[in-house]
């Protein structure tokens, strides 16, 4: 089964490598689509989509973050911001 989620994490996230760190584990995880970005209030969204199973493995480990994140709070947005949001290509997580 397919899921879409979009994320908005907040925390000490911005500067220590979190959008490397989730390219780099949505690429070990495999099968996840989507992006990561940093946001100018401080926080980091995530767009993904992909199986059920590996999508649940990418926000689990979204809490954890990289070893010098703190992951205070993560909103699961369900609907798109006003502004502009890429849309998602299969078979590619980037960050942007």
């Amino acid at each position: 089964m397919e899921k879409e989620v979009y994320l908005k994490i907040d925390g000490r996230v911005q500067g220590i490598g979190y959008r490397r760190w989730a390219v780099r584990t949505a690429e070990e995880i495999g099968g996840v689509s989507g992006w990561v970005r940093n946001v100018e209030d401080g926080t980091v969204e995530i767009h993904m989509s992909g199986a059920e199973e590996n999508i649940d493995r990418m926000i689990q480990a979204c809490y954890r973050g990289p070893m010098l994140a703190r992951v205070d709070h993560i909103r699961f947005l369900t609907r798109p911001p006003s502004y502009f949001m890429p849309e998602i290509t299969e078979g590619v997580f980037t960050r942007i």
